[in-house]
């Protein structure tokens, strides 16, 4: 940025006749791109390690209040279909929260595999505000819903929403996912939507997730991630740049392929009928749609000053930027799930209470 300034500085000088107000202008505004450009090419959000930086970001987001405006009460992707499109750019055609709806009924129907009654227990690794948990628990009401997340504010904020719709099967709890506080072999169902980004640890999510799992339950995982690399292959120096901008914005430590998730479920040794697919198609159009949303409706924005003003700058900027990441292959949209196979005779039982971890 000084050599860019001073090769600015020394064409103004060599300028003959140029009034100095419009060189200073000139500099100015050249310097102000620089900054700008510096800024949107480092994450403001960078993960670290020990400092529950996923947990602190979330509380303040929640407590801003402008994310569970424009996105609801799901922080997830929605689910298009092709009819509901009307190309690349535009807005499709429907309500961008109705299409998170969307997404979870679409997901639980991939992935649950038991009957057709539905899981009696589910957990909810990494539940945001609840959406998801709140809307499973009115789907099935006799069910028991636990929803656990890094947040205090989102468990809060959770909690309040569940007392405002009357639901009562759902309860949110802070826990950290890679060592949680339950007894092994607790819930039907364990569901994993858009967390495993957040985790500095894969493999140690996957298997936590598969402890907690009743033998003969659902184990189904919805996630970002980069795509697959061959063997002896590397990212090109303009895909990691772009990675770690995604890593860095957002306080995702790193992201892994769809495939190696299943990978990691196949490596449990308990986990059986591993399927993972790609849902880049279903879900893509969600990016440029929450920007569309903003654009359409920005005055929460506009009353919350200049600071939040760079800041959703800066989210937009992510937004284009993960929507490129995805439609260029970079990244993919993993959905991976399995069961957890049940030891050899057992048949299953009555729904115990939730029993905490033996000390």
């Amino acid at each position: 940025a000084p050599q860019l300034l001073a090769e600015v500085a020394a064409a103004a000088a060599a300028a003959q006749g140029a009034p100095l107000a419009a060189l200073g202008a000139a500099l100015v505004l050249v310097a102000a791109s620089v900054v700008a450009v510096r800024s949107f090419n480092g994450g403001s959000r960078t993960y670290k390690d020990g400092e529950n930086t996923v947990g602190n970001e979330y509380d303040a987001w929640t407590e801003e209040g402008v994310l569970e405006y424009y996105w609801g009460e799901h922080i997830h992707l929605g689910y298009y279909e092709p009819e509901e499109l009307r190309g690349d750019f535009w807005p499709p055609k429907r309500d961008f929260i109705e299409a998170k709806f969307t997404f979870v009924d679409k997901m639980f129907d991939w992935g649950w595999e038991g009957p057709a009654t539905g899981p009696k227990r589910i957990l909810d690794v990494g539940c945001g505000v609840g959406g998801t948990s709140r809307h499973l628990a009115k789907r099935f009401p006799d069910a028991e819903v636990v929803g656990i997340t890094l947040s205090p504010k989102q468990v809060q904020r959770a909690t309040e929403l569940a007392a405002e719709q009357g639901v009562t099967n759902a309860r949110f709890e802070v826990m950290n996912a890679l060592d949680m506080t339950w007894a092994s072999d607790q819930f039907d169902m364990v569901w994993g939507c858009e967390s495993g980004e957040h985790m500095p640890d894969k493999e140690a999510y996957i298997k936590e997730m598969t402890r907690v799992l009743k033998p003969g339950g659902s184990l189904v995982v919805a996630t970002w991630c980069q795509r697959d690399l061959a063997e002896g292959e590397t990212f090109t120096d303009k895909e990691k740049t772009q990675l770690q901008f995604l890593y860095d914005e957002w306080a995702h430590p790193y992201f892994i392929s769809y495939e190696e998730y299943g990978r990691i479920m196949e490596r449990t040794g308990v986990l059986a009928s591993v399927r993972a697919a790609n849902w880049v198609r279903e879900t893509i159009n969600s990016w440029r749609h929450s920007i569309w949303v903003g654009v359409f409706d920005p005055w929460i924005v506009v009353f919350k000053g200049p600071r939040m003003w760079w800041k959703v700058i800066r989210e937009i900027v992510t937004l284009e930027r993960m929507h490129r990441a995805f439609d260029c292959g970079l990244m993919t949209y993993g959905m991976i799930r399995s069961s957890k196979e049940k030891p050899s005779g057992q048949k299953g039982g009555a729904t115990r209470r939730l029993e905490p971890r033996a000390a």
